[in-house]
């Protein structure tokens, strides 16, 4: 088996973050089973990037993973086109305020099904395949599965589901397949709803006193599923040091 092998399937992969993750472990010798659901644009043109530097080493998907009877199709397509798959990474999510008092039941729902079922089920339908080349699940959670975001409590909840998710399926899924997760901290800015003084506190809260990158989330990742084999059921906080203050 060579590296260029490989498999991953990686959701929310079309732009930010994701998008750093897919062309990271592409650059490592992966082949990429990207994701994207409303990102339709960008998701191409990325599939596109990597197919010129190695063709025949991306698939590009469609779908949205509130639709729970689409996420074994994801596997299907990824395992049909490569032959096998050797890693999922859970970086898709969904973010928006819940404040306490207004919040309905379709946010709740929806908050949930993208941050905490949507990866349960597709970690559920890669296990066979997952187990047969002994491979990793990488989930990407929050620092506010565990410290609570004000406004946030649908977000937060569905993000500290991931977390036990992630510990609930390193336990059954051991000791042939290792599930990880990784909380960032502030690398990058939502791209709306945050002002510059809020930003300002949120650096002075961070003892390394700046944003972290896609890259340094992207690395972590590889990590988790390359070298890290005596990991599993953890959570690798990338957070600049955040919760110690």
């Amino acid at each position: 088996m060579t590296e260029s092998q490989r498999v991953a399937l990686v959701t929310g992969s079309a732009r930010r973050i994701g998008a750093g993750i897919a062309r990271h472990l592409h650059a490592h010798g992966y082949r990429i089973a990207l994701h994207a659901h409303q990102s339709s644009e960008e998701l191409q043109s990325l599939a596109f990037d990597l197919e010129s530097e190695r063709p025949g080493s991306v698939l590009a998907l469609e779908a949205d993973l509130r639709d729970v009877d689409a996420l074994p199709d994801l596997v299907e397509q990824a395992v049909s086109q490569f032959g096998r798959l050797d890693a999922l990474v859970n970086n898709a999510s969904n973010f928006f305020p819940t404040p306490f008092g207004q919040v309905q039941p379709g946010q709740w729902d929806e908050l949930f099904a993208v941050n905490a079922r949507a990866p349960f089920f597709l970690a559920q339908a890669a296990a066979p395949h997952l187990i047969k080349q002994r491979g990793a699940i990488v989930n990407l959670t929050d620092l506010h599965a565990t410290q609570p975001l004000r406004e946030h409590p649908a977000y937060s909840s569905a993000k500290a589901a991931l977390e036990m998710v992630t510990r609930s399926l390193a336990l059954e899924m051991a000791p042939h397949v290792r599930v990880n997760a990784i909380a960032p901290g502030a690398i990058l800015w939502p791209e709306q709803g945050k002002s510059e003084a809020a930003k300002q506190k949120l650096m002075e809260r961070t003892p390394l006193d700046r944003l972290g990158t896609p890259h340094e989330i992207a690395s972590a990742v590889r990590w988790l599923l390359d070298d890290a084999g005596y990991i599993t059921g953890q959570t690798l906080r990338l957070d600049g040091g955040r919760l110690l203050t």
